[in-house]
């Protein structure tokens, strides 16, 4: 069920996401993940403000309600218009609205949003107060530490305060600069310097506010490092590339038992998943893709990489697909070498 009126998941100790991905977080990328673990805090891919309002609503905003909690992240500087989306988006039922201050790219950069609003803060706080003037779920930001030459002790805290006294139930910050000059959205994921003190001095000043850190983070064990100075921790590529590790989460951090992953289930419930998508007109590719490295570690996993990645691509492919790939993974030791 969607959360109810106000702060939500923030309300109810650690929050664990998976970080919002364009091109990657698809609404069966998040199905998927949802089968694995039923805590995490899933995340759209980031979509702009003005194709909600001018373009396909449906096939930007419908999702299955099994994905919950899902927060949609929006793009944007326009205050009217972040908050006309926040409308649209409203009968759809996510359960938080997340506004993107930290993506890097070109086409970002291009419609002055992303990474660029950490330059201007009160923009930001006029985008926040908007959005949360019209949603009945949590409204929150993710930023970065600073960009170019900003200085992050100045710029962090400025908008910070910003945004917090703007409504902002909770913000999420990627423990790294953004270059907008010079270096691609890749290399900004990976060449600037992680500086986790700086997400922790945060929490320490505004103790009584959610302060999440976002950046490098690879296992459960740097997770739960994060959650003794933090109260959320997300994880992006790591999540994606590797989704085992999502397997132990809901023991670890949401006191669920401890209990061999069920494969044979997850096998069965994406079959189904897939054979739905592709009689609506879909293809087992758009599905499968987002499976690939679930095994990453275990014996069998580059044959069941191969068959996701070459076989499902195929045309006509079925969900016998998935279930020849499943079959090719030795589980015997899963669990120790999911969790590691």
């Amino acid at each position: 069920m969607s959360v109810a009126e106000g702060k939500g998941h923030y309300s109810n100790g650690p929050v664990f996401a998976v970080a919002p991905m364009i091109d990657w977080t698809d609404r069966h990328c998040r199905y998927f993940h949802r089968q694995i673990s039923r805590n995490a805090l899933l995340y759209t891919e980031m979509v702009v403000a003005d194709a909600i309002i001018h373009g396909p609503r449906e096939r930007l905003l419908a999702f299955d309600a099994e994905e919950h909690p899902v927060a949609l992240q929006l793009g944007g500087s326009d205050p009217a218009k972040l908050a006309e989306a926040v409308r649209i988006a409203g009968p759809y039922g996510y359960d938080e609205i997340n506004l993107n201050v930290g993506c890097p790219s070109d086409r970002v950069q291009s419609g002055t949003f992303g990474a660029c609003l950490m330059l201007t803060p009160e923009v930001v706080a006029d985008g926040v107060a908007a959005m949360k003037a019209v949603s009945k779920v949590p409204v929150t930001v993710k930023c970065r530490i600073g960009v170019d030459d900003q200085e992050p002790e100045a710029a962090l805290p400025e908008l910070l305060l910003r945004v917090l006294d703007a409504g902002a139930d909770a913000v999420w910050i990627h423990a790294r600069k953004a270059w907008l000059k010079g270096l691609s959205p890749k290399e900004n994921r990976e060449i600037p310097p992680l500086d986790c003190g700086i997400v922790y001095r945060m929490k320490e000043r505004w103790p009584d506010v959610f302060i999440g850190i976002n950046g490098g983070i690879q296992t459960l064990d740097e997770a739960a490092a994060h959650l003794k100075h933090v109260d959320g921790v997300m994880l992006g590529r790591a999540a994606y590339q590797n989704a085992g590790i999502l397997a132990d989460l809901d023991h670890r951090f949401f006191g669920a038992p401890a209990a061999v992953p069920d494969w044979d289930g997850l096998r069965d419930r994406m079959m189904v998943y897939a054979a739905r998508h592709i009689a609506s007109g879909g293809r087992l590719q758009h599905v499968a893709r987002h499976m690939v490295g679930l095994f990453t570690g275990l014996p069998g996993a580059r044959r069941y990489r191969q068959i996701l990645s070459v076989d499902a691509a195929k045309a006509g492919a079925g969900p016998e697909v998935i279930a020849a790939a499943f079959a090719a993974v030795d589980f015997s030791g899963a669990k120790a070498a999911l969790s590691a």
